[in-house]
């Protein structure tokens, strides 16, 4: 019998291809993205001192409502804006996986209409 193909499983292959060659610093730290089916998470991250630098997702209260690109819109502007709080303006963009579209791609161009640079 043939098995379906594990999405996840092919993701994490492709993030971890990804992952090979990108890492965040001091100086640049990593936008890592994080897509589950209701919810969108983003978080900034030294790789060199293995901390999140900056957080935001669905879950917190400042997001609003809409529909789940508005929401990724949200979150983008708000890591952005917390990022700013902690003088962080270059980033590396890691998409974790996944496809540049629909709620990746609203989440990183909210972050770059925020002050974000990558």
């Amino acid at each position: 019998m043939i098995s379906k193909p594990d999405k996840n499983k092919s993701r994490k292959r492709r993030h971890n291809r990804v992952r090979s060659k990108i890492s965040g610093t001091a100086e640049r730290p990593r936008l890592n993205v994080y897509r589950s089916n209701k919810n969108i998470y983003a978080q900034i991250i030294d790789d060199v001192e293995g901390v999140t630098l900056v957080s935001a997702s669905t879950l917190d209260t400042a997001v609003s409502g809409g529909n789940k690109t508005e929401q990724a819109a949200s979150v983008g502007k708000l890591v952005a804006e917390r990022a700013s709080e902690k003088n962080i303006k270059n980033v590396v963009f890691d998409r974790g996986g996944y496809i540049y579209h629909g709620r990746v791609e609203a989440l990183a161009a909210a972050a770059r209409e925020n002050g974000l640079e990558f």
